[in-house]
């Protein structure tokens, strides 16, 4: 595989700088953090890390509201923190990807104080702005993911502007020429600075219908990504986001990074699960020009053969030609080891069993910080909130925090070595028994399995690259087939409590959860073998 092409198969590690390393005890972690903890990184056998915003922001988003694209939040350091970051990181063989938001900035970044401040400035139409009705109310019925209507009248302007997310995030008007040109040159910053790509944030929410035109009712809510809780989840979201005329803009960011060689672009698609899939596949098709998406079809409780079976069959039936990225956890959602965890098995069981999936997929991959340890979701008090989509919606929905609890790295440390000052979110205590150190070098563990299994990923091309056929799936077991120039390797899966005996042929044995029969796969278990003759 040429230079050019890292990140296809290419595992990515999502560090959320809040909650990885704090090295100034203020217990919120920052960028001198990372660094020191980089080591960590790299031994897991990853090709590259992406970091979540450490923008200038007032963070009531935790950074997803930038204020100013080119300025490092205090809390996490400054400039030259960065670069030093990007260089020990290049130095351990690691590529570089950072967080960039395009569908929304802070109400306080210097575009939309002067945008807000008349009808007639040159930043007027950078912002989705839109008159009232004329008895006084909102455009139309659009509601924001974090509850209410998407619509916030202004007073300086006597007009109404869009915020698909926080009140205090407004949406740019990516229709508008010069905000793209703005867009880009932000990127063009960090590419000069060595960066090796994005990550981009909700990524279809960049493009409203120029129409304004009303959502339909959803005909079956309960089966939205979203909590019933939330009213969002009680439209078809058709006209708020996901426009095809976002094409375009996706050339010129990809025409951006080829200027920079061997970078690559990953875009978060959050929509239902079809139209998701779809636009995962225009996206990152002929057409798109991003390098690869994600989408939420992984993120859900559900962990059956069968769903991982049509998944990726449905991807393929939209875009052969398109690249995805795959991920099981990340910073807005449960940790898998809890979502998939049913009675009757544990944690540590299905942490190992979904590693041994997701690293199987055609594709690239995802890993979230401390995924690998077998991280469980967190449960946090109330008092202890600082997620605002969990203050809104508790208890039914208790937010993000859960996932986005601090990293443990030394049992028996003051707060398991995360920082020496109280954290911004409590450190669980049944996380330090699973702390870095506690596992490092215990073949047992959870990090030295995925130390393991990601080594043999790196050293067989049908794994990394090559194609994926499904052959055998049903309620207990699957069986995927990959498949390169060079080799074929059978991946095979037991998602039930009784042992079962797929047909895997003739081979060389290269990855299993248990070596104590060879005949059979033990409840949760798998086996990964090369196919006879391609050895």
């Amino acid at each position: 595989m040429n230079e050019a092409d890292w990140w296809r198969g290419g595992v990515i590690y999502e560090i959320y700088p809040r909650s990885f390393a704090d090295s100034d005890g203020d217990g919120i972690g920052d960028l001198k953090g990372i660094t020191q903890r980089l080591q960590h990184v790299a031994d897991l056998g990853v090709d590259a890390i992406w970091i979540t915003p450490f923008f200038k922001s007032p963070m009531a988003d935790f950074g997803y509201d930038v204020a100013d694209y080119r300025a490092v939040d205090p809390l996490f350091g400054s400039l030259k923190d960065f670069d030093d970051l990007v260089d020990k990181a290049h130095r351990l063989g690691l590529k570089v990807l950072i967080d960039h938001v395009i569908s929304h900035t802070s109400d306080q970044h210097e575009w939309f104080v002067e945008s807000r401040s008349s009808r007639e400035n040159d930043k007027a139409d950078w912002y989705v702005w839109a008159d009232r009705k004329a008895d006084g109310t909102a455009p139309n019925n659009w509601l924001s993911v974090f509850g209410g209507p998407a619509w916030q009248w202004d007073t300086r302007r006597r007009q109404y502007y869009l915020h698909n997310f926080l009140v205090s995030q407004p949406d740019l008007n990516i229709h508008h020429p010069q905000v793209q040109d703005a867009i880009l040159n932000e990127m063009r910053f960090w590419l000069q600075r060595g960066v090796d790509g994005f990550r981009l944030d909700a990524l279809n929410f960049s493009m409203h219908d120029r129409q304004l035109r009303d959502n339909p009712p959803a005909e079956h809510p309960e089966l939205s990504e979203h909590a019933l809780s939330n009213p969002y989840a009680y439209q078809v979201h058709l006209y708020d986001k996901s426009q095809p005329e976002l094409l375009p803009m996706l050339s010129r960011i990809r025409s951006l990074l080829d200027e920079f060689g061997a970078t690559a672009s990953l875009a978060e698609v959050g929509d239902d699960r079809q139209r998701s899939l779809e636009l995962m596949a225009q996206y990152s098709g002929p057409e798109g020009g991003i390098h690869m998406c994600y989408g939420f079809d992984f993120l859900s409780d559900v962990f059956t053969p069968r769903h991982v079976a049509e998944t990726l069959e449905r991807y393929h039936s939209q875009s052969a030609q398109s690249w995805p990225c795959w991920a099981f956890s990340n910073h807005d959602c449960m940790r898998h080891a809890s979502r998939f965890t049913k009675p009757g098995t544990q944690p540590s069981q299905i942490a190992r069993l979904a590693a041994a999936v997701l690293l199987s997929l055609r594709g690239s991959v995802c890993l979230y910080q401390g995924e690998e340890l077998g991280l469980s979701e967190a449960d946090i008090a109330f008092e202890d909130l600082q997620d605002p989509a969990g203050k809104t919606f508790w208890p039914d929905y208790k937010g993000r925090d859960g996932c986005r609890t601090p990293m443990p790295w030394q049992a028996g440390a003051v707060h398991a070595g995360f920082s020496s000052g109280t954290p911004w979110l409590p450190m669980p205590k049944a996380h330090e028994g699973f702390a870095v150190s506690e596992q490092t070098g215990d073949p047992s563990s959870t990090l030295e399995f995925y130390r393991q299994v990601l080594s043999v990923r790196r050293r067989h091309t049908a794994l990394r690259s090559g194609e994926l056929v499904c052959r055998q799936v049903d309620d207990q077991v699957l069986v995927l087939e990959r498949k390169s120039q060079d080799e074929t390797v059978l991946v095979a899966f037991n998602f039930s409590a009784n042992p079962v005996s797929p047909d895997l042929g003739k081979g060389r044995v290269i990855l299993t959860s248990s070596e104590k029969r060879l005949d059979q796969i033990e409840p949760f278990g798998f086996r990964w073998v090369v196919v006879e003759g391609d050895q």
